[in-house]
Order: C-alpha cells, then sequence, then structure tokens
C-alpha cells in the first residue's frame, strides 16, 4: 500500500515514486491535507527534500538513452497502455478532486476525463508529426531535448501531470514531476495509475515536495535539460532565474485576467451569462477565467441587471452535488486573499452588484465564496489588474470598440479573452488586435490540439498539440548526406 489510513477520514501519503518504484522518502517533513468543503484536516503527505530530487533526477537520467532512441511505434504503444490505466482510474481521480480541492461534480469528471484523453491526443500529435525531414540540402532531425522537469498547479493537478507527462514521452523524453504538495491525493490515484502501464523504470518519476525545495533543485539541476511550469507569475519568474546559469528551455503557462468584450450589437441575452460562466471557471480559480467583463458604457444598466439575475442563479456548495457550479476555494489561505480583494474592491471605490464579503448564506463552514461582481471599476483599480484567483468579477464600461481594446490589452498578461459580437467580421477584427494566446467568439470553446499559453507575462512557449510536442524536441542539422 502506498497510502495508509489512520482512521477512516485520514490519510497518509508516505511514498515517492523513483525508478520504477515506489520508494520511502528521505525528506520526513509532513504536510496536512484538507477538505475544503468542511475544512477537516483529511491527512497528510510526506514532503521530499533534496537528495529525493536528486535521486529521481539520477533514475530520468539512467532512463533517457534507451527512452530517446525508442520508435514512435513504441511510443505511441506506451501512450495507449498510459490512456487506458489512467482512464480505468477516472472515478478515482474525480472523487479525490471533489474532495481534496472542491472542485464541482462537472468539473472534476470533465478534468478526469481530459487526464486520460491526453495520451490519446499525445499518440494522434506524433502519429501525424515528421520527426525527420529534408530541408534543401540538409537532413534535420527533431530529437528529445533530454531529462525535463514537470512542475504542477493545485487547480488542476491531475490534468497537468498527465498531458505534460503525455507530450514529454511522445518527444522521446524522461521525465522528474513535483506535483503541487496540496494534491497529493490526486497524484496518488494519478500515480498509481501510471504505475499500472508498466513502462520502463526512470521513464517518469514523481515527488511530493515543497517548490523552493524539490522545485528549486528542479530548476537548477544541470543534468535537467527543461522545465514545464503551470502556476504563478511569481514562481515562473524565479524558475526562469534558476534555469539561466544551465540554459533551460522553459514552457512557463502563467496567471491571467482574461478579459470578456461584450460589443454593443452583442445578444446581451445570451452573452451576459455566458460571460459570467467565463468568470466563474472552476469555482474562479483558472488561470484564464474571464475576471474582466467590459461592457459598452450606454448599455451598462441592462448588463448590470442581467448579470445580478444570473448571478443569483450560480449555485455554491457541496460539490457531489450535481447542481453546485461553485466549490470551494482550495485553503484557508485563498479564501483570506479572496476576502481581502473583496473588501478591497469596496475601498476603491468599486461597487457590489452581487456578492461580498463571507459565505454564501447556508454556508456554516467550508472555504466558499459568495459569488462576487463589481461594477464602477476603472482599470487602474487593484483589483482589475491583479489576479485574485476567485469568483470575483470586475465591469468595466468602454466607450467604443478602440477603447475597449485598449483597456483589453492595457494588463501585465495576456493569456486568454473572449468576444461577443454580432457581427462576426467585427468580432474577427476585434480578436485579431488582442494580445492574448487564446480568443474566443461567442463561446466557451476549447480545443484541446490548438496551442495554449501566454502573451506578455502570462508565460513562455506553448503547450498542447503540435506545438506542445515541438517544445519538447531540438532540432539537430545534417549536412553532406545524400536525400534518403
Amino acid at each position: 500500500m502506498h497510502m495508509t489510513s489512520t482512521s477512516p477520514a485520514h490519510t497518509v501519503v508516505s511514498q515517492a515514486y523513483i525508478d520504477g518504484a515506489f520508494v520511502e522518502p528521505h525528506g520526513s517533513e509532513l504536510f496536512d491535507l484538507f477538505n475544503p468543503s468542511t475544512e477537516e484536516r483529511i491527512g497528510q503527505v510526506r514532503l521530499g527534500d533534496r537528495e529525493d530530487a536528486l535521486r529521481a533526477i539520477a533514475a530520468a537520467k539512467r532512463a533517457l538513452p534507451a527512452m530517446s532512441r525508442t520508435s514512435k511505434g513504441e511510443r505511441i504503444a506506451m501512450l495507449g497502455r498510459l490512456q487506458a490505466a489512467v482512464s480505468a482510474r477516472a472515478d478515482d481521480i474525480r472523487d479525490a478532486m471533489m474532495f481534496e480541492y472542491g472542485a464541482s461534480l462537472a468539473f472534476a469528471t470533465a478534468s478526469a476525463a481530459n487526464a486520460a484523453d491526453s495520451f490519446r491526443r499525445a499518440a494522434t500529435t506524433l502519429e501525424a508529426y515528421d520527426l525527420n525531414r529534408r530541408i534543401g540540402t540538409a537532413e534535420v532531425q527533431m530529437e528529445p531535448v533530454g531529462v525535463v522537469a514537470l512542475v504542477t498547479p493545485w487547480n488542476s493537478n491531475a490534468g497537468f501531470i498527465c498531458s505534460k507527462l503525455a507530450t514529454a514521452l511522445s518527444a522521446g523524453c524522461t521525465a522528474v514531476i513535483k506535483p503541487s504538495e496540496m494534491s497529493a491525493l490526486q497524484t496518488q490515484v494519478v500515480l498509481e495509475a501510471l504505475h499500472a502501464a508498466g513502462l520502463p523504470p526512470g521513464v517518469f518519476n514523481v515527488v511530493n515536495g515543497r517548490g523552493d525545495v524539490v522545485g528549486a533543485e528542479f530548476a537548477s539541476h544541470p543534468d535537467i535539460a527543461k522545465v514545464s511550469f503551470t502556476g504563478s507569475t511569481a514562481v515562473g519568474k524565479s524558475i526562469l532565474r534558476a534555469g539561466a546559469e544551465t540554459l533551460k528551455r522553459v514552457t512557463l503557462e502563467l496567471g491571467g485576467k482574461s478579459p470578456t468584450l461584450i460589443l454593443d450589437d452583442a445578444d446581451f441575452a445570451s452573452a451576459i451569462p455566458l460571460a459570467i460562466q467565463a468568470g466563474f471557471i472552476n469555482s474562479g480559480q483558472a488561470c484564464i477565467a474571464g475576471t474582466r467583463i467590459l461592457v459598452p458604457q450606454a448599455r451598462m444598466d441592462e448588463a448590470l441587471a442581467l448579470m445580478a439575475t444570473a448571478v443569483a442563479g450560480v449555485r455554491v456548495g457541496d460539490p457531489r452535488a450535481g447542481a453546485t457550479d461553485i466549490g470551494a476555494m482550495v485553503s484557508q489561505k485563498q479564501y483570506d486573499r479572496v476576502q481581502r480583494y473583496i473588501a478591497l474592491g469596496t475601498q476603491e471605490g468599486a461597487r457590489l452588484v452581487a456578492g461580498g464579503l463571507g459565505r454564501p448564506d447556508g454556508l456554516e463552514r467550508g472555504w466558499f465564496v459568495r459569488p462576487t461582481v463589481f461594477a464602477d471599476v476603472r482599470n487602474d483599480m487593484q483589483i482589475a489588474r491583479d489576479e485574485i484567483f476567485g469568483p470575483v468579477l470586475c465591469v468595466i464600461g468602454y466607450t467604443d470598440d478602440e477603447d475597449a481594446i485598449a483597456i483589453a490589452n492595457d494588463t501585465v498578461y495576456g493569456l486568454q479573452a473572449s468576444v461577443h459580437a454580432t457581427d462576426l467580421a467585427r468580432a474577427r477584427a476585434v480578436a485579431s488586435r488582442l494580445l492574448a494566446g487564446r480568443v474566443l467568439v461567442n463561446g466557451l470553446h476549447h480545443e484541446p490540439m490548438a496551442p495554449f499559453g501566454g502573451f506578455k507575462q502570462s508565460g513562455i512557449g506553448r503547450e498542447f498539440g503540435e506545438f506542445g510536442l515541438e517544445a519538447f524536441l531540438e532540432p539537430k542539422t545534417l549536412l553532406g548526406l545524400p536525400a534518403r
């Protein structure tokens, strides 16, 4: 057993996964795990230390020569086994997400399915990708970058472990993984599934640990060729600095303050509920959340009335209930952070249209936040500049399309944006001028094979599909050889 239960509600995750086996970590620190819906401590995870990180790196380095020489067919077969193994545990991943993270049933179910399907998508991408090509007189070989470190966040831990690992393996890399220590129960279920797929020892290794210990070692160690990180912009910058000495390749998917532009010809009756939904995705704990809603000043009263109605229908509570839209914040710290920003919004002169401080009515415990919408927001207010990471939305008025575009782009972030309009040519023209890695038009769209990542301080590089695969490859040019 890799998880031991000291009581029905108390689980200890006590092992790391190194060189194809569950092993006792050298580190001894215990980190508490909580159910955010009840605030109860539900377990602990034993954290690895620098020595555990070094053991994981060494195992991945030993496994690299053989893995890097595998054929496309061998990698596709590995990905198929991983997909089947993770798919078989999808219900357990879903339940762990609700229990440990407070994700709604709908979000947790979709996340678990996405985690398994990421291996299929990686296989499809690899199958179609030409690893060897002729360019003029040169032969160009796309080779694995080497040993990679994959660092995943608490707000979608299982999905990012699987999607990052799927891409790394499809490129022929070996991996060390540092998941969020706050997501240890999810990690354990995923890890048991990955182990069941029977990959060669050392191809992937997982160490639970702190970012400033295990993560820092991964980010600076000379045997790590690349770091792929999803999380906060502040930590992303520290990874970039730590990797500079060894010129590590990096993919960073960081924060966002995504604008939703509702143009004056939009169908407000459909656009406003979609804008609210985009802002409250994953209980607002999402880098892509559309937390700035830009509305034409001439239609502001109409928009705010529709928003108040839409938010009144948003259900907050037990994540296991199918009707729940918003679950709890992940931790007491995150709950307190969101409360501080709600108080700050009022202090800055914004006006509450919905929500406010405290828990929703009827919820006496749990880190639940009232879905909150502020009107009369200026784009220079702190609530409009900072990534709050909770269900708190800012409504900002604009005069015309040029003004809307200027406000939307006036941010250090650039991850995602949305445009709502009846005139699709106009929507396309506005979308083309927004500084964001993805722009959604008239809906909550997703294409998991298309590149995902940010402009500006929302990150470096892209994940998913062909662009994601190439981020784990290095081109080698051979000259003087005849075409094959």
